[in-house]
C-alpha cells in the first residue's frame, strides 16, 4: 500500500506535475529525468492526484515531433531569432526557452511568433509565480539543430559565439542584434545624453557584438565589465531607427529619456 502523502507533499508534488506536465506538456520520461525519478513514479503520482494522462496530447514519439520544420536556409528571422537565444535563451536537450519579465506579455508573443516562423510551430508561453514568462517549444530535432549552428547549454562556461554567417549581410547583423538588445540589453539616461549597452559574460560573444556595432558605423566602445556601450545620443537615435528594437520597455525607455534630454544633448553630441 502506498504511503499516505502529507498536505505539504501533496501540494509539492500536484505543482511540480501540474506545472511539467500538463503547462509545459512534456512527456512522462521526460518529468522523470527532471524530477530524478522512475517514468512509474511520475505516472503513479498523477493517478493519485487526479490528473489525466493525455497521451494524445503529447506530440513526441521517440522523443521527435512530426509537426518541426527545420530551416532550410539563412534568413533575418533566424538571425534575430538566434540574438534572442543568446541574450536570455536556455537550451536544454529536451526544449528551447526563452525566459521573460513580467511585464514583458507583448514581446512575449514576438518571440513566440519568431520561433513560429523559424520552426513551423507556436510555442506555448507560461507565467511563473514570479510574473516571469518562459516560452518554450520542446523538440530534440529543433535543440540539435540549434546545438550544430553553435549554440550550447552554458553559454558562459562553453564561451559561446555567434555564428559566423551572421556577419555576411548587413541586415542579418541588425537582426541579431535587435534580438540580442532585446533580451539582454538595456538603455539609461545619463547626466548630458543616454547610453546603450550590451552584456554578455561570453567574450567571444561580446567581441562579436562590438564587431558587429563598428561593422553597421556606431562608435561602439572598448568592453568594460563584460558590456560594450553606444553613448552618442545620435547614434542612440540611429540604432532605434534602424535596429527597431521589438521590446516595448526599450522603446518606452527610450521615448521617455530623448524627451528630457532634448536639445541641450544633441548639441553637445555634435561636438
Amino acid at each position: 500500500m502506498a504511503k499516505k502523502w502529507t498536505k505539504s507533499e501533496e501540494d509539492r508534488y500536484g505543482s511540480e506535475l501540474r506545472t511539467l506536465y500538463i503547462s509545459q506538456n512534456k512527456t512522462i520520461s521526460e518529468v522523470g529525468l527532471i524530477l530524478n525519478i522512475a517514468p512509474q513514479t511520475v505516472f503513479s503520482r498523477l493517478h493519485r492526484l487526479g490528473i489525466p494522462t493525455c497521451r494524445e496530447k503529447k506530440l513526441f514519439v521517440n522523443n521527435q515531433r512530426k509537426d518541426i520544420i527545420l530551416p532550410k536556409t539563412r534568413s533575418a528571422t533566424l538571425a534575430e531569432l538566434l540574438g534572442v537565444l543568446l541574450g536570455d535563451g536556455h537550451i536544454s536537450h529536451f526544449q528551447v526557452i526563452i525566459t521573460l519579465g513580467s511585464k514583458e506579455l507583448k514581446y512575449a508573443h514576438h518571440v513566440s511568433s519568431l520561433l513560429k516562423n523559424v520552426f513551423g510551430k507556436k510555442p506555448k508561453i507560461s507565467v511563473r509565480s514570479t510574473g516571469y514568462r518562459d516560452v518554450y517549444l520542446g523538440s530534440t530535432a529543433i535543440t540539435s539543430w540549434l546545438m550544430r549552428e553553435g549554440l550550447v547549454s552554458n553559454k558562459v562556461e562553453d564561451q559561446v559565439d555567434a555564428p559566423l554567417w551572421i556577419f555576411k549581410k548587413r541586415e542579418y547583423m541588425i537582426a541579431f542584434l535587435r534580438g540580442f538588445f532585446d533580451t539582454d540589453g538595456s538603455i539609461y539616461k545619463l547626466k548630458y545624453g543616454i547610453q546603450l549597452s550590451f552584456t554578455n559574460k561570453s567574450l567571444p560573444l561580446l567581441y562579436s557584438l562590438q564587431k558587429m556595432l563598428r561593422a553597421l558605423g556606431y562608435a561602439a566602445s572598448a568592453m568594460s565589465a563584460y558590456r560594450v556601450y553606444v553613448t552618442r545620443v545620435s547614434e542612440v537615435e540611429r540604432f532605434f531607427r534602424e535596429i527597431k528594437p521589438a521590446n516595448a520597455k526599450h522603446q518606452r525607455r527610450f521615448s521617455e529619456f530623448i524627451r528630457r534630454v532634448g536639445t541641450q544633448a544633441v548639441n553637445e553630441d555634435a561636438l
